[in-house]
């Protein structure tokens, strides 16, 4: 039995039944990576697998706060620092009742290999709660904040680990956060990314991942010799940052987003989708995107008790691109046979591993471009370290400098993984290509600073 066979028998048994999508992208990783495992023995002499799918840490804590009742809440806290051999660790915090150590796990084994791919000296890790803020008053938010930072500040700091935000941590949660920090610490130090500017925050950290991720697949048409963006009908799904930056950047570029989808349903609008009226209702009303209906009478709303089984109706319009910019697992292998039967040319991951393997692998055999989310929404993240930078150097970059230095950024990320695809003969597989190129940088770091 092979060394990855048997690590993946091993998670199999012991996460599977609790962490699906932590074992789903373990594998992943795990099988594509064996053309360099077969060519180079020292990652093998140096248990490089074993080492890599164990997190470093993981921490549980219990999250007590006030509520404006005055009634007392509890909820999980945790941080799941997994691999630090590049540098600090580094990775978001989701506040979402789905939230869990597993889905943690998941997302921080990415994290490892997508930092590693930007070339910012970052290691990988992922952290969060169940805490719900929609619904939550201002005052309530920070009060949960404090809490949740009088744990976490204990195992986070500059140098040691910097979180930032994800879904439901934006610039009022990280704020709150932030300042829960130097009031325990008594420390004015980049301990956190995604801050508000004057808190020495980065331009663009909002925009970034969705900005990032059109940045990867034009590139990665560029690269392939195919048509660009340019006028072509695009799907995209979800409708936080991710999906509205990258909405608003298909626009700038001349692309037609035609979609975009919440919980309750999703929007078609043949004329491209308004980004600033997402960012009223997503970010100012937080209400449903029916809502959108009301401003744009001819966009249709389809409700989600309305898809097809098995589907989701995002996926069904005809189209040149789709970006799933939404949750993981949420592009089925019937999804796939839709957009291929509809003329998709490229898929670009914007959300973190949203495409069910069984489609993948369909896409792959229909020669489809595919971008897998590691490299294409590494811009997120590239954003961050550029602020760790900033804060380090107590410097601020403009617009412009910010901007040409993510798009720069996601250039070489896309160079790299195409030429690393080529080299082990898998040519066009993006895949296998961030896998490998994100996995050597890692491994050859583990192997250097010992054991």
């Amino acid at each position: 039995m092979s060394i990855i066979t048997e690590t993946i028998e091993r998670i199999k048994l012991s996460n599977c039944a609790t962490d699906s999508t932590f074992f789903q992208a373990v594998r992943e990783v795990l099988e594509s990576i064996n053309p360099l495992i077969e060519a180079d023995p020292k990652y093998q002499e140096n248990s490089i697998i074993k080492r890599l799918v164990v997190p470093d840490r993981q921490i549980q804590f219990k999250v007590s706060w006030l509520d404006d009742k005055n009634e007392i809440q509890v909820n999980n806290g945790y941080r799941i620092q997994f691999n630090n051999a590049l540098g600090p660790y580094k990775g978001g915090l989701r506040f979402h009742p789905s939230v869990n150590a597993g889905i943690l796990k998941f997302l921080g084994f990415e994290q490892i290999l997508k930092n590693s791919l930007t070339g910012v000296a970052i290691g990988g890790a992922k952290g969060g709660s169940d805490f719900d803020p929609k619904g939550k008053s201002d005052r309530e938010v920070m009060k949960f904040c404090r809490s949740f930072m009088e744990e976490l500040y204990k195992y986070i700091g500059a140098t040691v680990d910097v979180p930032a935000g994800d879904i439901g941590v934006g610039a009022r949660e990280i704020g709150y956060l932030y300042g829960a920090y130097k009031s325990f610490t008594s420390k004015s130090e980049g301990s956190l990314t995604g801050k508000p500017l004057f808190f020495g925050g980065s331009l663009m950290r909002t925009e970034a991942t969705g900005y990032g991720v059109v940045y990867f697949a034009s590139e990665m048409l560029k690269i392939e010799k195919k048509s660009t963006l340019e006028n072509k009908i695009c799907t995209v799904s979800g409708s936080g940052n991710v999906a509205i930056y990258t909405i608003e950047k298909l626009r700038q570029l001349g692309a037609i987003p035609v979609t975009c989808s919440d919980s309750t349903g999703f929007v078609y609008d043949k004329n491209g989708i308004d980004s600033e009226l997402l960012k009223v209702l997503k970010f100012q009303k937080r209400t449903s995107l029916e809502e959108y209906k009301k401003t744009y009478h001819h966009a249709v709303f389809t409700k989600i008790e309305d898809y097809q089984e098995d589907s989701h109706g995002v996926w069904s319009i005809p189209c040149f691109a789709a970006f799933p910019c939404a949750t993981q697992n949420e592009l089925t292998e019937i999804d796939a046979q839709n957009l291929i039967s509809n003329g998709v040319q490229i898929v670009t991951e914007g959300a973190n591993m949203p495409t069910t393997p069984e489609a993948t692998v369909l896409f792959q055999k229909e020669g489809i471009l595919f971008a897998p989310a590691k490299a294409a929404n590494a811009g997120g993240v590239a954003v961050s370290g550029f602020e760790m930078s900033q804060n380090a150097s107590m410097d601020t970059w403009t617009t412009e400098h910010v901007d040409s230095k993510l798009k720069e950024t996601m250039r070489q990320i896309s160079q790299n993984v195409s030429q690393t695809a080529s080299f082990y003969g898998h040519d066009k597989n993006y895949v296998i290509g961030a896998n490998i190129a994100g996995f050597k940088k890692v491994a050859d770091a583990m192997i250097a600073e010992g054991i």
